[in-house]
């Protein structure tokens, strides 16, 4: 099996591999640590071929068990620490786990699944290296078509699918990316996404196969990312839309370390982009506006900084980027995310599988050695979006005469909020079993800090009563934090198509209506 972080340790071991907070690893020390892991899920059984699955914070365990299965054969299961224990149940079981490691966060959760799920428990702490190691002797530097990891995402269907991702899509997507956005011998990857997302995921193999570091964080917080930011000197950060709209709020300059934002997840405004790049490094004079993203530059000295974002499209079947722009390209077309990276090729086709010219909008099909495997025990999704060698990503956009791609929709209904996706479908059934609900429809409204903000307009069950605090209360208990509608609106009637199903549309084309109506108000009233 491939392990490229042994590799990297036999050539760089003094280099620096991992920065969490005040403590730093070199890849020799990451090496000896992740030996240590490896013994220990050896002993307890994770054999090659073992599904293990992990559940716990970003953080230097979660590191080490990422390596550490790669190095024994396992095939990685990365949950999501968002979902509740009836979410996580089901994706353990259709991903047929083996063994469940948790930390001492996620103990009591641990206890829980393992009575739901035919899967062995481990409650890991911090490891300390000592006499027990699992070595890989005489290693030599491959590139293995082998499953790495069965990485969860979802369709428009709302259930949950797993991702088969191997190690050549990690290396081909690694590569890729390297040529696109350059690398250099000090990079530093600022890296909040978390280690279930396989944007969090493939910084870990990338660092190792570049050789250089990762600044590792637990989550997005703005008073911690603003002092790593001028502190820990990164080069590279990946952030979502919504990061970004943070950070802008909160700071008058980018730190001179820092070279590029690589900025996907969602669909970002232009307006965002623009604000980003016109934010001056250091000293350099310049402010602004953090409501409308207007750059406000000194009369006695106007300077435009050099692009600094890199926006990127990209999607967990594709093992992270399918395109990407450099900073200037970004900055000359700010809508855009630009031309597929080396080895991919991008299509956009119409209903029937025909390719259509530039400027016209269909469906973006993806194929080049990063697409997966397929969906693991999901043969018809599999076979529904793997044709003829092509992904089919069910997002729609279109390619412009220079070849740069522009998305349009993502996914069809699927709600992005915060750079998390929400599935309707699958809100929609929560609030269904609520005895007083006859139906809902969950929709998204546009929102300046989140991007999307997900809205469920719900019909009652005739003579029945239900506050919008009480069907919160009911949802809470159901759903992750990140799916919960802020707003419900209760109608007497959804409106319905021809076909009798729910107009999703018309209601969508309304309550856009009446939020406009309202910003409307709100902007005379100021």
């Amino acid at each position: 099996m491939p392990d490229w972080l042994a590799d990297r340790a036999a050539v760089s071991p003094r280099t620096t591999a991992l920065i969490i907070g005040e403590q730093q690893w070199t890849y020799g020390e990451l090496n000896t640590a992740v030996s240590t892991t490896a013994a220990y899920l050896h002993h307890n059984g994770v054999r090659p071929g073992s599904h293990l699955a992990i559940l716990m914070p970003n953080g230097l365990t979660a590191v080490c068990l990422i390596h550490a299965a790669a190095r024994l054969g396992a095939v990685l299961i990365p949950l999501n620490t968002r979902l509740t224990p009836t979410e996580l149940a089901w994706q353990l079981q259709q991903a047929d786990a083996t063994t469940l490691v948790v930390d001492e966060t996620f103990a009591e959760i641990g206890e829980e699944l393992e009575k739901l799920v035919n899967c062995k428990l481990l409650i890991i702490n911090e490891l300390s290296p000592n006499d027990d190691s699992f070595t890989i002797h005489n290693s030599q530097f491959i590139i293995h078509n082998s499953l790495q990891a069965i990485v969860f995402t979802s369709g428009t269907s709302g259930r949950p699918k797993g991702a088969m991702l191997t190690f050549d899509n990690h290396f081909a997507g690694a590569m890729a990316s390297a040529y696109r956005l350059g690398l250099q011998p000090n990079d530093r990857w600022l890296s909040v996404l978390p280690l279930y997302h396989v944007g969090g995921l493939a910084v870990i193999f990338r660092s190792c196969l570049y050789g250089t570091a990762v600044i590792l964080h637990h989550r997005f917080h703005l008073d911690t990312i603003n002092q790593s930011l001028d502190h820990d000197h990164p080069t590279l950060i990946s952030l979502v839309p919504t990061m970004l709209y943070r950070l802008l709020q909160s700071r008058t300059n980018w730190p001179a370390s820092l070279r590029l934002i690589l900025l996907g997840g969602a669909a970002a405004a232009p307006e965002l982009v623009k604000a980003a790049n016109q934010l001056t490094v250091n000293n350099q004079q310049s402010t602004i506006n953090h409501s409308q993203f207007t750059i406000h530059n000194s009369l006695f000295n106007i300077h435009y900084p050099s692009p600094i974002v890199a926006t990127t499209y990209g999607l967990t079947e594709a093992a992270s980027q399918v395109a990407t722009q450099t900073p200037t390209a970004t900055a000359q077309k700010p809508g855009s995310v630009g031309k597929p990276l080396l080895f991919t090729k991008v299509e956009i086709v119409d209903e029937n599988g025909r390719s259509l010219p530039p400027g016209e909008y269909g469906e973006i099909v993806v194929s080049g050695p990063t697409v997966m495997q397929g969906y693991y025990n999901n043969q018809e999704a599999t076979e529904k979006a793997l044709r003829n060698g092509r992904l089919h990503t069910g997002d729609i956009g279109y390619l412009d005469a220079d070849g740069d791609l522009w998305l349009v929709q993502r996914r069809s209904d699927i709600i992005v909020s915060g750079g998390e996706n929400v599935y309707p479908a699958e809100v929609e059934q929560v609030l269904e079993r609520h005895t007083a609900v006859s139906a809902a429809c969950v929709i998204s409204i546009p929102d300046p800090e989140w991007g999307q903000k997900v809205v469920a307009v719900v019909q009652l069950v005739p003579d029945h009563t239900l506050t919008e605090t009480d069907l919160l209360t009911f949802s809470r208990a159901r759903l992750a934090g990140y799916k919960q509608p802020r707003h419900i609106r209760f109608v007497a009637q959804l409106p319905l198509t021809a076909s009798g199903k729910i107009h999703r549309k018309a209601i969508l084309e309304q309550m856009q209506k009446e939020t406009q109506l309202n910003t409307d108000r709100e902007n005379t009233d100021g």
